[in-house]
């Protein structure tokens, strides 16, 4: 009977880990997953490729994008936004992301803050983003962006 009760009890030990297991969050490879939507996006602003550029963010009306005193609902409205401000290959200049730290917090639910400079012929403009980012069927994408500017 004492081996039984062994045997039990290693049987639910392994259970247990297992189940363990699977629950457990592979923040690395979300992180590596991340990094890459966000390399994406600067190629493709550096390509001058806006819709490439917001095919790092969730193509919903529900998108939320704060940047300066003002707020933009919705996907196509922040494209528009995208291509009305920076609508020739000088505006849109050459953007870098920088000091980019990414905190996972579950399996559909991270976190990315960094610095972005955008670097024109004339001017040069800088400040913090963050960004919280959702796992959807099309990969992880940004649901809300708040950008500040220097």
């Amino acid at each position: 009977m004492k081996w039984f009760t062994s045997l039990f009890f290693i049987l639910l030990v392994g259970l247990l880990s297992k189940c363990l297991q699977k629950n457990e969050v592979d923040k690395q490879a979300i992180k590596k997953e991340i990094f890459l939507t966000l390399d994406k996006q600067v190629k493709s602003w550096n390509q001058c490729d806006m819709e490439g550029y917001m095919a790092g963010y969730w193509q919903s009306d529900s998108l939320r994008f704060a940047s300066g005193n003002a707020v933009t609902y919705g996907w196509q409205k922040t494209l528009d936004g995208y291509k009305r401000r920076y609508n020739t290959p000088e505006a849109i200049g050459h953007l870098d992301f920088s000091y980019v730290k990414i905190t996972v917090f579950s399996e559909d639910a991270a976190l990315a803050f960094g610095r972005y400079t955008l670097t024109r012929k004339n001017d040069t403009s800088s400040g913090l983003f963050t960004v919280i980012f959702r796992k959807k069927e099309e990969g992880w994408r940004i649901v809300a962006d708040h950008t500040s500017g220097d």
